[in-house]
């Protein structure tokens, strides 16, 4: 087996600079995703927030509230998915980002001896930077809380339209939209996971 071409001193620092450019490119694009999602999420909420409050201003007049019900709540359900799907994207974009970010941090880490402890991130208790991911993590990202939000709007846009709509009982009426609620949360997180799980999987730097 051949050992690999030497790289020329100029080369490799050109190399280096390319790096370190593109670390910056990165890092970048890193708090790009994470300002996109928190902005996305106030918007989410801030609209469904001012809808319930049209709501209750319009209480007083049958008409009106009934006219908001099934045009408003509708169109923010319709946000919200929206809003998690393209939440889910910036988890991922992120998740890509930050891989390549540490191969590039482990290939420093390697052009001098002292490197490694000063630059390769991660430890076996802690985790990167102090926190640890672990399978239910997702649970926790902006996506989940929309989610988990978008998803009460869904159950309870079921129970209404089954007791308003369809006369249902009370009952049997909130038990059905709780079930589709949950239906929709699980459905929801189900894809989440299986999106970060394959963006993790890509991303893996072998040893």
């Amino acid at each position: 087996m051949t050992d690999p071409t030497p790289i020329a001193p100029g080369d490799l620092a050109t190399l280096h600079s390319a790096l370190a450019n593109e670390q910056m490119v990165l890092q970048s694009v890193a708090s790009a995703t994470i300002s996109e999602a928190g902005v996305r999420s106030t918007i989410y909420l801030s609209t469904l927030s001012s809808g319930l409050v049209a709501l209750g201003f319009s209480a007083s007049t049958p008409g009106l509230l009934a006219t908001l019900t099934v045009t408003l709540l509708p169109t923010i359900f319709m946000l919200g998915w929206f809003t998690v799907v393209r939440l889910v994207d910036t988890t991922v974009e992120n998740i890509a980002v930050r891989h390549t970010m540490e191969r590039i941090r482990a290939y420093f880490a390697g052009v001098h001896p002292s490197g490694p402890p000063l630059l390769v991130s991660g430890d076996a208790r802690t985790g990167e930077y102090g926190v640890r991911y672990g399978r239910a993590s997702f649970l926790f990202t902006m996506a989940s809380m929309v989610a988990a939000v978008n998803c009460v709007l869904g159950g309870a846009l079921v129970a209404l339209a089954l007791a308003v709509g369809l006369g249902m009982p009370t009952a049997p009426a909130h038990l059905s939209g709780a079930a589709v609620g949950l239906s929709l949360l699980v459905a929801t997180l189900t894809y989440e996971r299986r999106r970060i799980r394959a963006a993790s999987r890509v991303g893996v730097v072998e040893p």
